[in-house]
């Protein structure tokens, strides 16, 4: 836990239940700075939340057992099969292939090698704009390396999570250094729907 996240606590403890916007101001920051760490203690299980009340402290001791479980589960033992394309595909492609697969992110490759992302909202701005979208490459609507946030398959859960929250994306290309160049090769995705099933199969080991 960051020492940041032990003052969160020891304000909820003492005041709660509080804003997340009372908290920071008690700490001389902004919401949107916050909101990473509320997250974090709040999936946790060390605080939790109401509508029109605010964050209060839970009191209970799985918040440590869950946080500690989840740093044990490793990337490289739930990452799904990635949904990538190629760099020169259409936008057209693009958007066929993110319906057929069902996902709101799509990887772009090149021989494996990590070039790029493109969501929904990239393709949809490509769209709209009134241009060729069979003729309009993939390439020029993706967000390039090294601005993608990404995961390596050695990496814990728990650490997947927090880079989730912490750049508020729904998945995340699971990679490792490539042996022959300096790229990151493709192995897996981490979405938001991983971390769930992870939590789920936590409680269903703490049911039994």
């Amino acid at each position: 836990m960051t020492k940041r996240q032990q003052q969160i606590l020891e304000i909820v403890k003492r005041q709660g239940p509080i804003t997340g916007e009372r908290i920071a101001e008690l700490l001389s920051l902004t919401r949107a700075t916050l909101r990473p760490d509320l997250s974090i203690l709040t999936m946790a299980g060390y605080l939790e939340a109401r509508p029109r009340v605010g964050y209060y402290y839970s009191g209970k001791r799985n918040g440590d057992i869950y946080g500690e479980a989840l740093r044990k589960l490793k990337v490289k033992d739930y990452k799904s099969v990635p949904v990538v394309i190629g760099e020169k595909a259409s936008v057209y492609d693009g958007i066929v292939t993110m319906f057929m697969e069902d996902v709101g992110t799509l990887i772009v490759v090149r021989d494996s090698l990590l070039q790029g992302v493109v969501s929904r909202k990239d393709l949809l701005k490509v769209a709209i704009g009134g241009g060729d979208i069979r003729q309009f490459p993939i390439n020029m609507a993706m967000t390039r390396m090294p601005h993608v946030v990404t995961v390596d398959i050695e990496e814990s859960l728990y650490e997947a999570a927090s880079l989730m929250v912490r750049h508020e994306v729904d998945s995340l290309p699971v990679v490792r250094p490539h042996p022959e160049s300096s790229g990151l090769e493709v192995v897996g995705r981490v979405s938001k729907t991983t971390i769930t099933r992870a939590f789920v199969e936590l409680g269903q080991y703490r049911e039994v």
